[in-house]
């Protein structure tokens, strides 16, 4: 078989192509007993992937007979793109470790410590209701005022740098609102057509992309590390973050919202350099300094 083009494979092949192509390069080896307990399929099929993959790409890797592992050559160059986000979460999961040992926590390649993801019964439920134009009925914690009975109808599911919410219309204050997902309690779907003002079109916020642009906070000592941190180039780092994320992404990084990068202390290494062309957003009350610039 004489490829030249992935897209002449299908999905399953390009998949354990990938995969090959991500072992050489992130831990230099693999071996045919990589691939039979990856993908649960039997040493022919693997010695086929392994052919292909070496008349895709015959300078990647060499074989040495004496440990049976194939190895990454000085000459290696990737196959495939492989996302900076993806790999790490790969590696973290244990793929660093010694592939045949299957996926277990890594101790080269540590993640931060996440707060619990919500039930996995409760993102079936409002991943239903989402699909389906439908509204929940549900027993909800908040901080404020504690427990209480509510009804929302929930368009979208996010992770704000801490924890995962539902976008949502709550027909109990007439609004669209953020709700923490791992608070919500006896979530059941409601089986009937919602009001079209309730759902995710008319949510203004969601819907509404803001352009910002961060700089160096002036207080910062070195701003290349900062530039190196963030991708920053020619000064200005800009971004297009939806109204109704905006604040959580700024308090995550500790970005000064304040008028005139007035905030002072090590952790503001970045500074909204245009918060005063942004006009007043209610989303912004939980960044960092944004009261100091009314």
């Amino acid at each position: 078989m004489t490829v030249t083009d992935l897209t002449e494979l299908n999905y399953a092949q390009r998949e354990r192509l990938a995969f090959i192509d991500f072992c050489l390069q992130f831990i230099g080896q693999l071996a045919r007993a990589d691939l039979v307990n990856h993908f649960k399929t039997g040493l022919a099929s693997c010695s086929r992937d392994l052919t292909l993959y070496k008349e895709l790409a015959p300078k990647n890797m060499t074989l040495k007979h004496e440990t049976k592992q194939y190895y990454r050559t000085d000459e290696f160059k990737p196959v495939f793109e492989h996302n900076p986000e993806a790999i790490l979460g790969s590696l973290c999961r244990g793929f660093g470790d010694g592939l045949s040992q299957g996926v277990s926590p890594s101790e080269k390649c540590i993640d931060a410590t996440r707060l619990i993801h919500p039930e996995s019964e409760v993102i079936a439920t409002l991943m239903r209701a989402i699909n389906n134009r439908h509204a929940i009925s549900c027993d909800y914690i908040s901080l404020s005022s504690g427990e209480s009975s509510r009804e929302i109808v929930p368009h979208a599911i996010a992770n704000n740098g801490q924890r995962w919410h539902v976008r949502a219309f709550d027909k109990k204050s007439k609004e669209f609102r953020d709700f923490v997902c791992t608070r919500l309690q006896n979530v059941i779907e409601i089986q009937k057509p919602i009001a079209t003002i309730q759902s995710g079109e008319y949510d203004k916020r969601w819907h509404n992309v803001v352009s910002i642009e961060l700089t160096i906070h002036p207080s910062v000592s070195h701003p290349k590390a900062i530039e190196l941190d963030f991708g920053i180039s020619s000064g200005v780092l800009h971004l297009e973050v939806r109204e109704a994320l905006l604040g959580y992404l700024m308090r995550q990084w500790n970005v000064d919202c304040s008028s005139n990068a007035s905030l002072s202390g090590g952790e503001h290494h970045l500074w909204l350099k245009n918060i005063n062309e942004l006009g007043e957003l209610s989303c912004l009350n939980i960044a960092p300094g944004y009261k100091e610039s009314e």
